[in-house]
């Protein structure tokens, strides 16, 4: 499968969709920005991908965030992705976890996080304890519990690229018998998914050797990409948020304000001139 791509499909006889994607500059840019160890890009690779494809389920206009936190070497960690396809993340961490599991990772009663942020309209959060060991199974886990929606994720890595097929059973699919074993089904062909099947061949070629007896429309290429959706006006508003008097306080210590972005490490910097206004007209941004 080309990388940084992900791939829509419908199986239109049994109201069941899926989404493939397969990372690899998309993940290298986001990681470029941090010292990641080995162990805590495993995790953000597969948290990246697991969020492109969520945000292929949304309807909306806007992002969703997945992010798990603890007290184990990593507190926090976390992947956002726009329904642009566009993809960030961020971890944070004391020391290197012993391995990527999520238990030697974040520790013991870790939460996952889901957010969902339309560009338009109130927010939504849904939070559910980590109780398994492995990303994939608490996603599946999250959508069982807070959203009551059958969904199966499979996560790959290997060398320098992350994948994963994700497959959802829609709303209608409720209370029937022979629906059931239409998921059942489909969800036991897709674990037969290699690494080496999607990672190196071509999405057409995967859907084909996995479902073949199935009738499956395959929809067009999304572009995938690192992008970081900070700005010089979202930057002012977390100035603005701090108060007026720990705002001027800063400048009277510093001289102005500067302010690093933590995922893409954009640097804003703000002279007194430019504070000045920001506080006199609560309009200007």
């Amino acid at each position: 499968m080309s990388t940084d791509n992900l791939k829509r499909f419908i199986f239109d006889n049994l109201n069941i969709r899926g989404e493939l994607v397969v990372l690899e500059k998309t993940t290298n840019d986001m990681f470029s920005k941090h010292q990641y160890p080995s162990e805590i890009k495993q995790l953000l690779g597969q948290m990246a991908c697991s969020s492109l494809l969520l945000s292929a389920t949304l309807k909306i206009q806007g992002s969703i965030s997945i992010q798990a936190s603890g007290s184990g070497p990593v507190s926090a960690i976390m992947a956002e992705a726009t329904n642009k396809r566009t993809c960030r993340g961020i971890a944070r961490y004391s020391q290197t976890p012993a391995d990527g599991t999520l238990k030697s990772t974040l520790g013991e009663q870790a939460t996952l996080v889901m957010t969902i942020t339309p560009s338009k309209g109130q927010r939504y959060q849904g939070i559910v304890e980590l109780t398994q060991d492995h990303l994939a199974g608490c996603i599946e886990d999250y959508f069982a519990h807070s959203e009551q929606l059958a969904t199966r994720l499979w996560l790959f890595q290997a060398d320098n690229k992350w994948g994963g097929l994700l497959l959802q059973q829609l709303p209608e699919q409720k209370g029937s018998e022979t629906h059931q074993d239409d998921w059942e089904r489909v969800c036991a062909l897709a674990a037969t998914l290699t690494s080496e099947e999607l990672l190196d061949l071509d999405a057409e070629t995967v859907l084909h050797r996995l479902f073949h007896e199935e009738t499956v429309r395959v929809l067009e290429d999304e572009p995938t990409e690192f992008w970081c959706s900070c700005s010089e006006d979202r930057t002012l508003e977390v100035i603005k948020s701090l108060g007026k008097d720990e705002a001027f306080s800063i400048l009277d210590d510093m001289g102005k304000i500067d302010i690093d972005c933590q995922f893409c490490y954009q640097h804003y910097s703000f002279e007194r001139e430019r504070i000045e206004q920001l506080f006199a007209d609560p309009t200007v941004h």
